[in-house]
């Protein structure tokens, strides 16, 4: 979805949010913006290594199963 932007239709947006938010506010927006990302950065590895985790033990008592 954002792959077809490119640089005219970045700038236009950052244009377009300087117009609306101002000069004060975008560096705060983009603070709040990072953080954000961040955690759900990090959510998703949680979440990733716990399914990993759970798979390998059902992976394992099937392997003892089949003993």
């Amino acid at each position: 979805m954002l792959t077809n932007i490119g640089i005219p239709g970045l700038i236009l947006i950052l244009l377009l949010a300087l117009i609306v938010f101002g000069p004060k506010k975008l560096p705060e927006i983009g603070k709040a913006t990072g953080q954000t990302i961040r955690e759900f950065k990090k959510s998703t590895k949680e979440l990733t290594g716990d399914v990993i985790e759970e798979f390998d033990e059902v992976k394992d008592e099937i392997k003892e199963l089949k003993k």
